[in-house]
């Protein structure tokens, strides 16, 4: 089993940028792909972006094309997401998950091990 936490989130400004991190611990022998999401009170879990854990390769929701960037340093086992130009819109609950199947996607139902969440809000 994979265990991941989430760090990074908080209250910002519209406009503000966010770099989220997500430590990844146990056997990450097993991690194939990281990914983030997010879910608020109107919305269900939706996928933002995702970083294979060995060699390259990124994938990004469309609406997160071009004012994000999802990174890994894998020698301390952490995956970052950041978002820049911040919105209302985009104040959520924050997740990052990992997936044993190098194939995984952008269905929540792909991954198989998730972190607590972390809270943005963004402040108007």
């Amino acid at each position: 089993q994979v265990q991941l936490v989430e760090s990074g989130g908080g209250l910002v400004q519209i406009g503000d940028s966010v770099r989220l991190a997500c430590e990844v611990s146990g056997r990450t022998v097993d991690t194939w792909v990281v990914g983030w999401f997010r879910q608020n009170s109107e919305k269900e879990r939706e996928f933002l972006a995702a970083v294979r854990w060995y060699g390259g390769g990124e994938d990004y929701a469309d609406f997160m094309e071009g004012r994000s960037n999802i990174y890994k340093d894998t020698s301390k086992n952490t995956a970052f997401l950041q978002i820049d130009g911040l919105k209302v819109e985009d104040t959520a609950t924050y997740y990052c998950a990992a997936a044993r199947n190098p194939g995984a996607g952008r269905s929540v139902s792909e991954y198989d091990d998730w972190g607590q969440g972390t809270q943005v809000t963004v402040s108007s």
